[in-house]
């Protein structure tokens, strides 16, 4: 069984930065792609990022391009997000997911889901 767990979550204050690790587990290949999307109270789920773990290949939303990087360890099974200049707009449950393939039809407030998911891990931007 796939399995995803993410983790690093935290209290920071804005402008500071975070970094969340994605510990994934029971990939039949390594062509999947891990995809990071985050929801915030009383808002729709927002895909943020997606590396593939074939090849590195990364794509961002909008909102946070040019602040996060996702990087992937694939001797540590781990995808990282590091986030910095974090905004309060920032705040939200934050979590990993896996599929096959990144595309752009996960970034976004697309509502579409990736096949597996691991809990989530709060991020609280204020000061």
């Amino acid at each position: 069984d796939v399995q995803l767990q993410a983790s690093g979550g935290g209290l920071v204050q804005p402008g500071g930065s975070l970094r969340l690790s994605c510990v994934h587990s029971g990939f039949t290949y390594d062509g999947f792609a891990i995809g990071w999307f985050r929801q915030a109270p009383g808002k729709e789920r927002e895909g943020i990022s997606c590396i593939s773990l074939s090849d590195g290949s990364t794509m961002y939303s909008d909102s946070v391009k040019g602040r996060f990087t996702a990087t992937s360890d694939n001797a540590a099974s781990t995808v990282h997000l590091q986030m910095n200049n974090l905004k309060p707009e920032d705040s939200a449950v934050y979590y990993c997911a896996a599929d096959l393939v990144c595309s752009t039809y996960y970034m976004g407030y697309t509502g579409n889901r990736m096949d597996y998911w691991g809990k989530g891990t709060q991020v609280t931007v204020s000061s």
